[in-house]
């Protein structure tokens, strides 16, 4: 196996903050939800890209027809998603 490289890259202070969140949906570390999407991301040769990109199109499309999560929303499914982890 070859050594790991470490990557970089600045991002603005919105889009942190909605990867934080998606690393914490899935109760990833930042790492393992960059090494992941990296990972998913690369995956082109093997039919994973289009995939991929046929699922983020779906979610475009469905948010274009106006079926969005609102923030309150969002924040109530989160939190009784941290709690129902803390009840296990």
């Amino acid at each position: 196996m070859n050594a790991p490289t470490r990557i970089s890259t600045e991002v603005d202070d919105a889009t942190l903050a909605r990867i934080e969140a998606a690393a914490a949906l899935r109760g990833l570390s930042l790492d393992a939800f960059f090494h992941e999407a990296l990972r998913l991301a690369s995956e082109g040769t093997d039919g994973g890209d289009a995939a991929w990109r046929a699922f983020v199109q779906r979610g475009i499309e469905s948010a274009d027809r106006g079926e969005r999560i609102g923030q309150d929303a969002m924040e109530s499914w989160f939190e009784e998603r941290i709690a129902a982890r803390r009840t296990r």
